[in-house]
């Protein structure tokens, strides 16, 4: 059974930073691509960043480009976002996912697995 927990979520000044981590368990972690979305009220769950198997291929949604960094250490089973300049836009409950296949996808229906998700507020 794949579990994937979200942390790191708080209150932040617009400008200021979080590290948000995704500790998946239940399958080999470095098999599969990862992603992060993000929900804010009343608006549609949206991708954030993706990242493949390796690390080596990254996605990025243009509103995050230059801010967010997505990373993962296959050996601790975890996945990253960290997220610098940090805007009032942003704020939104964070959730990671996970597809069943190497490469990442920046398509939301591609996921099979997603955690509880994490809020992040950040404040002007």
């Amino acid at each position: 059974q794949v579990q994937l927990v979200e942390s790191g979520g708080g209150l932040v000044q617009a400008g200021g930073s979080l590290r948000l981590s995704c500790a998946a368990s239940g399958r080999i972690f470095s098999n599969y691509g990862m992603g992060w979305f993000r929900q804010a009220p009343g608006k549609e769950r949206e991708i954030v960043a993706a990242i493949n198997w390796s690390g080596r291929s990254t996605y990025y949604t243009d509103s995050v480009k230059g801010r967010f960094t997505i990373s993962r250490d296959n050996a601790k089973n975890t996945v990253y976002l960290q997220m610098n300049t940090l805007k009032p836009e942003d704020t939104a409950v964070y959730y990671c996912a996970q597809r069943s296949r190497s490469a990442y996808s920046s398509s939301l229906n591609d996921y099979d697995y997603w955690g509880q998700g994490t809020q992040v507020t950040v404040s002007s």
